[in-house]
């Protein structure tokens, strides 16, 4: 198929972005990457009477680090970020390789893939896991969105029609910290069935701020909290992270679908976790992969 009418429009400043945003409100979508985007309109599931193409924008295609902090530019690509993140931040290079195939990851940007928000996807999780952000731009000024803030429900954000996602704010792990990213998928460069991002300190022998996120399981990625609670100060032995990741997928409410039942979600969703959280759990000891 091929997409109904639209207006094209091919900003080259912010202002003039922003400003067709906010004149066309919900009619308006922003076309970075276009890897979720085009197949939608294609196929008529999103019908547009404007697409705004912000490719030709500068000053949005940077990464750059401070206080801590990766700030990710809304036109800074998958495949890019995933290469840079290789030297010092394998976390996100490890969850990057998920994300569909190459030619997706080449074009796809990272701030697209948070709008799109599909809650079988990588970045959102990490996002939440990380405790992340997004900076939104509107003819009002700018906000900061936090992870837990953004996620609505099934490819549904907060951010309002008039804004546009302009930077992806991603905080560095503590040293010593460890991870662990891991998913199930029909075959390799699918959206995950169910997929489990962890990280975890280690203070005198004790584990100490450990994160969980679960995708693929709701109808956003599930923040682990009440889990998290079981593991802080506990002993980093199996029997603790079985019984966190026990609590984490009892408490999980997925949806069942051609793809999987909701209690095989569960059961993976429980699996996924302990494996992650030994590797993050190893790496942070400095014995793991």
């Amino acid at each position: 198929m091929k997409p109904a009418p639209f207006a094209y429009h091919a900003p080259r400043a912010l202002d003039e972005t922003l400003g067709l945003l906010a004149r066309h409100g919900d009619e308006a979508k922003i076309l970075a990457g276009g890897q979720s985007l085009v197949p939608l309109l294609n196929f008529r599931l999103a019908r547009p009477a404007v697409v705004v193409d912000i490719n030709r924008m500068s000053g949005l295609g940077e990464i750059r680090e401070e206080d801590r902090q990766i700030a990710v530019g809304a036109l800074v690509r998958q495949r890019r970020l995933e290469v840079w993140a290789q030297q010092g931040f394998p976390l996100l290079a490890d969850a990057l390789r998920y994300v569909g195939h190459h030619a997706i990851r080449t074009r796809g940007t990272v701030a697209g893939s948070l709008a799109h928000a599909d809650p079988a996807a990588e970045l959102p999780a990490l996002l939440v896991c990380l405790e992340g952000s997004v900076v939104a731009r509107s003819p009002a000024g700018h906000r900061e969105v936090r992870a837990r803030e953004l996620f609505v429900s099934h490819l549904t954000t907060s951010l309002r029609p008039d804004e546009l996602i302009t930077e992806v704010r991603l905080p560095r792990l503590h040293t010593g910290a460890g991870w662990g990213f891991l998913e199930v998928a029909r075959r390799h460069g699918d959206f995950a069935l169910v997929g489990a991002a962890a990280v975890v300190s280690l203070a005198d022998g004790r584990i100490a701020e450990p994160r969980v996120a679960l995708f693929g399981c709701g109808a956003t990625p599930v923040r682990a909290s009440r889990a998290e609670a079981i593991l802080a100060g506990q002993p980093p032995t199996p029997e603790a992270v079985v019984a966190a990741a026990r609590d984490a997928a009892g408490a999980l409410a997925p949806e069942s679908d051609l793809h999987a039942t909701a209690e095989y979600r569960r059961r993976v969703a429980q699996t996924l976790m302990v494996r992650a959280l030994g590797l993050a759990i190893g790496r942070a000891r400095g014995n793991g992969p």
